[in-house]
């Protein structure tokens, strides 16, 4: 039986891809539950900082497998195996990127905002359409990226925007062309696992946590506990190379 999951590793940066391209990379109830597991795995792995999600082809995910909606015998394990799924995800402990291309509808487009930071090609497509069945696109995980307004307007229409549009409203941080995409994320991704693995997992702790919070009680968790409960590298410190240099000569 083919992995729907495949990973692989490059120096701190693990590539997870969504491996079913003749299904538009649908998420089906396996596939979830072969990403819940890579995660895990990827959690307790200290040689991994950083890690790239994308979709195996031309397009990074149509969404749930709508055929499994069907088969009325699966829905409770449809349900628990979805609510594992996002929680999964969105706790996920270190920095995730999305390289989108293609479309990422529904679903797939939750999973894309699940990430940390979205980076997508120029021909990429993204919208709530599942509305239209009769299911509510999940409006809380758009706002915190694009905000109330937008997130309003996608949810409510259906309809999808290009990678302009969403490069507009700050859905993605980037757009660039489909040769370039899986080479820009993982520079990025290099880029943030030179960091310090316990400040990276920290950093995305308290960007977790931080919706609805007032000043104080996110100072004290950013700035406060942070700096106590971390050491420093002080070598890594431009002064400290400088001076080092200097005593050299």
């Amino acid at each position: 039986m083919n992995r729907l999951i495949l990973v692989r590793q490059e120096n701190r940066v693990a590539v997870i891809t969504l491996n079913r391209p003749e299904k538009k990379n649908a998420l089906s109830i396996r596939l979830r539950s072969e990403l819940m597991d890579v995660l895990a795995g990827l959690e307790t792995d200290d040689s991994v900082y950083s890690v790239v999600l994308t979709g195996q082809g031309e397009q990074f995910s149509a969404g749930y497998d709508l055929s499994e909606f069907l088969d009325k015998s699966r829905w409770n394990e449809l349900l628990k195996n979805s609510s594992a799924y996002h929680r999964k995800v969105f706790h996920f402990p270190k920095p995730l990127i999305a390289a989108i291309q293609g479309f990422a509808f529904a679903g797939a487009l939750d999973l894309a905002l699940l990430c940390d930071i979205r980076l997508c090609d120029s021909q990429a497509r993204f919208g709530h359409p599942e509305i239209r069945f009769g299911a509510p696109p999940l409006f809380s995980l758009l706002k915190n990226v694009v905000g109330e307004g937008p997130a309003r307007h996608l949810c409510f229409s259906g309809n999808p925007i290009g990678a302009e549009e969403a490069l507009r409203i700050g859905l993605v941080t980037e757009v660039v062309e489909a040769s370039a995409l899986m080479q820009r994320a993982l520079a990025l991704a290099q880029d943030i696992a030179a960091s310090p693995l316990e400040t990276l997992r920290y950093t995305k702790h308290c960007m977790a946590t931080a919706a609805g919070a007032d000043f104080e009680t996110a100072f004290i968790r950013e700035h406060d506990q942070g700096l106590a409960s971390i050491p420093l590298k002080l070598e890594r410190l431009p002064l400290r190379k400088i001076q080092a240099e200097k005593l050299k000569n």
